[in-house]
């Protein structure tokens, strides 16, 4: 370093900002690194100084500084190999990153499945090597958000936690409305016999579904026995409609929990000689590209993942930067109908 408080090859330094700003080196540090205890006039001379000298801020430095990281994490308790195949994901990410790269802050991917993966996003989250976490596609056994509470971490759930719902801030669809609706559909078709392929038992979003398919179910006054759970996969989805189909063949309508799921179904129904709408009406859940490419076309209900997923990091954004209100927030969005050709 110069007698004169710059880096060698001219670079300014903290000292130098000091120096011109007339103020303390902590001081400097504190107005430039986001600190408080800065007057408005020093932090004004200061501010002055470093646009007169082009200061860079040291990053570390303003970490120190803050007890910030400038990144959240996503963390997701599912195997890599779902996460990177279902849509879901991919657009729960990019809503995520959208958001983020409004304010300069890095998206942090956490894969928690349970034993060592999930010890090891618990210790890094302990750590605060993140300032926040956005949960999503949680189980009943994760234990995420007891967890998180405990930790006094920031975090939004992306969907209505197991426990500890009326403690954390979370954003939702109304699943029970939404599959209650595509129930209807099948019902004012005048389908009779209309089984359902929930989804897995230990998520919410699979059972506020299923409670829809039964509502629907109920108040029409017809059977809800046919029922197979899958695992909102196209394999898990085609295999409980093997199961489904045999256990009840005078099925003429299936409501089923997610695309994918209703995606494997479609071959099984195509295998079996069953024509999609004319002898089994089939419906849908996502709306998030698969649907589309079915055959045919899948009628569904419409999941506003990266609508919801800003949403949420909106709201973590605010819980990290200490505005929101202090007590935890229930969004839940209305779903949307999809017609198209399966029924």
């Amino acid at each position: 370093m110069t007698s004169n408080g710059m880096r060698p090859g001219g670079s300014p330094t903290l000292d130098e900002v000091a120096r011109v700003a007339g103020v303390s080196r902590a001081t400097a540090s504190r107005a430039i690194n986001g600190g408080q205890r800065v007057s408005a006039h020093a932090q004004s001379s200061v501010d002055a100084a470093v646009r007169s000298l082009g200061y860079v801020p040291n990053p570390a430095a303003r970490s120190l500084v803050t007890r910030r990281t400038d990144s959240i994490a996503v963390v997701v308790p599912e195997p890599d190999d779902r996460v990177f195949s279902d849509p879901f994901f991919a657009r729960t990410l990019r809503g995520v990153n959208r958001v983020l790269g409004e304010v300069d802050i890095q998206l942090v991917l956490l894969l928690a499945r349970p034993g060592a993966s999930s010890e090891r996003t618990l210790r890094y989250l302990t750590n605060r090597h993140v300032d926040g976490a956005i949960v999503v596609s949680h189980h009943r056994d994760d234990g995420l958000a007891e967890q998180l509470m405990r930790l006094d971490l920031p975090c939004v759930f992306g969907g209505r936690p197991w426990s500890g719902g009326d403690r954390v801030t979370y954003v939702d669809i109304d699943n029970t409305a939404g599959e209650r609706e595509a129930t209807q559909v099948l019902i004012d078709r005048g389908c009779q016999r209309i089984g359902t392929i929930a989804g897995p038992s230990d998520m919410t979003a699979a059972e506020d579904r299923l409670a829809g398919w039964r509502q629907a179910m109920s108040a029409a006054g017809l059977r809800d026995d046919a029922l197979e759970h899958g695992d909102f996969t196209e394999d898990g989805g085609q295999r409980a409609a093997e199961a489904l189909m045999a256990a009840h063949p005078d099925l003429d309508g299936l409501v089923v929990a997610s695309d994918l799921m209703a995606s494997g179904a479609l071959k099984v129904l195509a295998a079996s000689g069953r024509r999609v709408p004319d002898d089994v009406a089939v419906v849908g859940y996502d709306d998030l590209g698969v649907a589309e490419r079915t055959t045919p076309a899948l009628t569904t209900v419409r999941q506003p993942v990266e609508e919801m997923t800003e949403r949420a990091t909106r709201l973590l954004l605010e819980q990290i930067d200490g505005r929101s209100a202090g007590r935890p927030m229930r969004v839940i969005i209305p779903p949307t109908l999809i017609r198209r050709d399966s029924a």
